[in-house]
């Protein structure tokens, strides 16, 4: 009787083991080179959040699938009914990680949230401003959702839109996110971890990754190191000398655009030839294959080439540093302060060599006569300068941002970035205004037309920005996984893709 008790014991504990073990193998740990400032699903479109909250805790209606296109997500099908309406038709049998069932109220609900005043959500004012949403619940999985001005793509704008349980308040950020993915929130350390783990009832099929932990390291190669030694598994976003072994190093084009936001509404950025003299400082070619990839490459425009509307015909500001001279003289000789103090802001982590960059860009300017000093802040307090509201004693600023569109059309970026009430915009332009309002509005090869006309008048016009890079992203994976980086895994990092060799 001791023997078979022994024996059951025995059995019992290897069975332990091994199911231990195969937890173990199935978990996987991702380094981050930025921290989440906030956890909020309606701030996922940052990609800092997105890469752990978008589509892992809380999904989209629909969902841009790379190489496939327009997706259902948490909306099987979709119609247009004509007047700015679509209908969309609802997964059934989908539960929140509350065990709430998912239904129509819960999506009116979040647009209402996500487009709505009472908080400032980066999705709703990203790609969705200029636009009122409204919604009209058929039943409880069909809802019509009805934009103003109509929106041809709506359906596609829905590939942004989170969804969370209709109870969740409407005038605050959440700390817990809660959402329908194949992932619930667990815990955050701050400044150590975030631990995710599979949600057992999702309505997809079951993923082999079961559970995930987030660490922060803001350092290039020490991420990269980490994945080397086994003590990370995914660093999303390493340097280009960093990425020196192709077992496990990924270079792939991003979707990102490197630029420098311009406020012109402070001098002496107000005056055109002062932001032409800066866009002919900067030696942008020197860039490529040193301190970024080669295959970078220069930028005219807000989006990549992939996206609807480039305009293949602008070309990039050539480095000529006299005749940026010439520039700020003539400026100076009619009044314009241009000896005034200007702040060029860069976000520490946000790409590989992005401090390398920004010292190169500070020396740039200062060589050819501009009176500038260099701040590198963290993700939250550059958020400060970067969007509205704006401090009404700000000085004159430059914001070195990474904007990211792998959604194929210009509506995903441009009110946001250039209308007067653009979240992100330096620029007050009634012209531009109403080129993007049209653009948005068009289809088929109006839009096209629309989109590559507008991106002409920013680059060449008005000079609006400092257009730098559509960038290389590099990736460092470890050879136990059967993972391979896409255009969105800057922004989002999708558990459930991620398979065990």
């Amino acid at each position: 009787m001791k023997y078979q008790n022994g024996r059951v014991a025995a059995i019992l504990l290897a069975t332990t083991i091994a199911g231990q073990a195969m937890a173990q193998e199935q978990t996987v740990t991702v380094v981050l080179s930025e921290e989440l400032d906030v956890v909020e699903p309606c701030m996922a479109s940052r990609s800092n959040i997105g890469r752990v909250v978008l589509q892992n805790i809380a999904e989209t209606v629909t969902e841009i699938v790379p190489g496939s296109g327009l997706q259902p997500r948490l909306a099987t099908s979709w119609e247009d009914m004509g007047g700015g309406t679509w209908r969309f038709t609802l997964r059934e049998g989908v539960t929140f990680h509350d065990g709430s069932s998912f239904t129509a109220e819960d999506v009116a609900h979040s647009i209402a949230r996500t487009t709505g005043d009472q908080i400032v959500c980066e999705i709703g004012a990203k790609f969705f401003g200029g636009i009122a949403i409204t919604t009209d619940i058929v039943d409880e999985h069909t809802i019509d959702i009805t934009a103003d001005p109509a929106q041809p793509i709506l359906p596609l704008l829905m590939s942004t839109m989170t969804v969370v349980p209709a109870e969740t308040p409407m005038d605050s950020f959440v700390e817990t996110p809660v959402g329908t993915g194949p992932y619930t929130f667990d815990e955050y350390n701050v400044g150590q971890n975030i631990t995710l783990s599979h949600y057992e009832n999702y309505w997809g099929d079951m993923p082999e990754v079961l559970s995930a932990t987030y660490l922060f390291r803001s350092d290039s190669a020490v991420r990269s190191a980490m994945v080397a030694t086994g003590e990370a598994d995914i660093a999303p976003n390493i340097a280009v000398q960093d990425a020196t072994d192709p077992a496990t190093d990924y270079a792939y084009p991003n979707s990102e655009t490197v630029y420098l936001r311009v406020d012109h509404e402070i001098a002496p950025l107000n005056d055109v030839r002062v932001r032409e003299a800066l866009n002919l400082a900067v030696d942008r070619q020197a860039f490529v294959g040193t301190v970024l990839a080669d295959g970078t490459l220069l930028a005219t425009g807000m989006t990549p080439p992939s996206t609807l509307g480039y305009n293949a015909e602008l070309e990039p500001y050539g480095y000529d540093p006299d005749r940026a001279r010439e520039l700020l003289q003539e400026a100076a000789a009619d009044g314009v302060a241009v000896d005034s103090s200007i702040t060029l802001i860069g976000r520490t982590g946000n790409f590989g060599n992005v401090l390398e960059t920004m010292e190169a860009l500070l020396q740039m300017f200062q060589d050819v006569g501009f009176n500038m000093e260099l701040q590198m802040f963290e993700v939250a307090e550059w958020e400060n300068s970067y969007s509205r509201p704006f401090a009404e004693d700000r000085g004159p600023t430059l914001v070195a941002a990474q904007h990211d569109n792998a959604n194929g059309d210009p509506v995903f970026s441009m009110y946001f970035k250039y209308a007067s009430d653009g979240l992100q915009s330096g620029i007050q332009d009634p012209q531009l205004d109403d080129m993007i309002a049209a653009a948005t509005a068009a289809t088929g090869e109006e839009r096209e037309q629309l989109w590559s006309d507008t991106f002409a008048y920013i680059h060449d016009e008005i000079v609006g920005d400092v257009m730098l890079f559509h960038m290389v992203g590099f990736s460092r994976v470890n050879p136990r996984l059967a993972f391979e980086p896409t255009i969105k895994t800057n922004s989002e990092l999708q558990l459930a893709q991620i398979s065990f060799n």
